[in-house]
């Protein structure tokens, strides 16, 4: 079984910034997940960016980031390479050292569940700021690992999600609402790693709850606060992800597809991919979606 979690056990920084190249690289990269943020810049040719329940087309200066824990997938739409740049950082490494700045780890939480913010960013949007020079910059310096780079990419990626931030405010995210810090979360922080290596299983909220050591009601209100959607409607998505890769890059028929990924029957996996997918799986295989 496919598990979508990333683990990377040579990652022993709190960032990566590298080249993608499809000329030299492989794609389509499958669905995954990671507790880094994610951001991708478009240098060449045409991406088509499956994240969570949103499908968005990608061209040259565009721009996509993921929180951590958002599904996403990618691949290209023309024959022409797809070529972009990719910076992977843990947000908590970007806190200020006092009182002074803004808490933005709290700030992008809070932002991934505020329907005032996006996650795609045109080129025309970003027009007035230096998004290609900055990943290049974080790149070269990651590359290269001349004096002080550690300290120049920490600066460049403050100056971006500063950016980032600005752009959400513009739109009528209120920054100045979001709590500094909330622990409240932090005992549900690592279920969905779970849910992903159990989903092939029967799971129900009431036991997820329980390993949390949280009432039913308590757990589904902060799961639901957390990720944006029930436990239930999460546990779902999961399965219908993985569903998708298997009908994407293997010929197993649906019945086996529908047991490997922990949907009762085939009419269960049929009706929960259509709801996600708005196609069947048959429909989905035929058509190379």
């Amino acid at each position: 079984m496919h598990y979508l979690f990333e683990f990377n056990d040579k990652r022993y920084t709190w960032y990566e910034a590298f080249l993608f190249d499809a000329a030299k690289d492989v794609l389509p990269i499958r669905a995954h997940w990671h507790y880094f943020m994610e951001m991708i810049f478009i240098l060449d040719g045409t991406a088509l960016i499956n994240c969570e329940q949103h499908t968005y087309v990608l061209e040259s200066g565009d721009l996509i980031l993921f929180h951590p824990k958002m599904i996403h997938a990618i691949s290209a739409t023309t024959p022409s390479p797809l070529k972009y740049g990719v910076l992977k950082f843990d947000i908590h490494k970007l806190q200020p050292s006092s009182t002074f700045g803004p808490d933005l780890a709290s700030i992008f939480q809070a932002a991934k569940t505020d329907v005032h913010t996006c996650v795609f960013f045109s080129a025309e949007q970003l027009k007035s700021f230096p998004m290609k020079e900055i990943f290049l910059t974080c790149i070269h310096e990651t590359q290269t690992k001349d004096f002080g780079y550690d300290l120049l990419i920490y600066a460049k990626l403050t100056s971006l999600l500063i950016a980032i931030a600005r752009f959400w405010r513009k739109n009528d995210f209120n920054t100045d609402l979001v709590l500094t810090k909330n622990n409240t979360y932090d005992s549900i922080d690592t279920i969905t790693e779970y849910i992903d290596a159990h989903s092939s299983e029967p799971l129900k909220v009431e036991d997820l709850a329980k390993q949390c050591h949280m009432s039913y009601s308590h757990f589904a209100k902060q799961f639901k606060v957390l990720y944006g959607q029930s436990c239930k409607e999460y546990i779902a998505f999961i399965r219908v992800c993985k569903a998708e890769d298997l009908l994407r890059f293997t010929d197993f028929d649906l019945a086996f597809i529908s047991q490997e990924t922990g949907f009762s029957d085939c009419s269960h996996l049929i009706k929960t991919f259509k709801k996600y997918k708005g196609v069947t799986p048959k429909q989905f295989r035929m058509n190379g979606i």
